[in-house]
């Protein structure tokens, strides 16, 4: 059997040798570019058990160790209901990675399974409210969560085939109902291909979607029968065609031009183009 320090010592020592450029490289690039750090912050990194936020916590320790020094962290695992298998790989894993986690104890699963309506949006934001509490109990100022390049794409293209609307998940937001909380994506540059590579690379094994609700997506399909699934699948298909469809995705929202848009909102306030026309 594999020494499980010798693990650790593998999956750090990649990221910043062999996947430096795919991975380490863009992290480092995104908390730049959107200002993600500022001094004295202290960041929650909020750690469900899959690969992206394991890796996003690696990747917070090489900051500290080879770059930055001027912020402080805390690994945070939210339990919302695992069953008894996943919360187990959850904790293997940290102690695998000598990642120090604290955990704390929330009833989502339960609430959002007896809720009805769409238990994934719900979820979501009950998720967060909870993270955003306990991370504001431990001092912290700012959250951390493991969202990546393929999620933004995915989020700007579901809204306009599913929203009618053109948005993205941003880099930072503030909080609306957490004062002095901040929401940072530090893996919002870094691509879903190059951590599942990363992943493989050191025989890392992660939990998929452990939730209750919809325990169908950690069957056939890892990402389950849902409209992002589909959207991922349409994205990766456009692909094929021309190198430039994801990035372009991407750049669509950098390059707004409000001269050629019909309406848009801004602080909840719509503005149409007969206004100054």
């Amino acid at each position: 059997m594999m020494n499980e320090g010798n693990i650790c010592k593998d999956a750090e020592r990649s990221i910043v040798k062999k996947f430096r450029k795919e991975i380490w490289t863009k992290f480092v690039k995104a908390i730049n570019r959107y200002e993600l750090i500022k001094d004295g912050d202290k960041i929650a990194v909020c750690i469900s058990g899959g690969k992206d936020s394991m890796l996003m916590a690696k990747l917070f320790q090489e900051l500290l160790r080879h770059g930055r020094k001027n912020f402080d962290v805390e690994f945070l695992v939210m339990d919302p209901g695992y069953n008894d298998i996943n919360y187990a790989n959850i904790i293997k894993n940290a102690d695998i990675l000598n990642v120090p986690v604290t955990t704390f104890k929330s009833e989502i699963f339960e609430a959002v399974d007896n809720a009805g309506g769409s238990p994934c949006y719900l979820c979501a934001r009950m998720r967060r409210g909870y993270l955003y509490s306990q991370a504001k109990e431990l001092g912290c100022n700012k959250i951390a969560l493991g969202h990546h390049f393929d999620d933004v794409i995915e989020t700007i293209v579901m809204g306009m085939l599913y929203g009618g609307q053109i948005q993205t998940m941003m880099p930072k937001l503030h909080s609306t109902n957490f004062e002095g909380m901040e929401l940072i994506r530090p893996m919002y540059l870094i691509r879903e291909q190059d951590i599942k590579r990363w992943r493989d690379y050191n025989n890392l094994n992660f939990i998929r979607c452990a939730c209750r609700v919809t325990e169908k997506c950690d069957m056939d399909d890892e990402e389950g029968a849902s409209k992002r699934s589909e959207v991922k699948k349409l994205i990766a298909e456009l692909s094929k065609k021309s190198d430039f469809i994801e990035k372009n995705i991407f750049k669509s929202v950098e390059n707004v031009n409000l001269n050629t848009i019909i309406a848009y909102k801004k602080d909840g306030v719509k503005h149409h183009f007969l206004d100054d026309y």
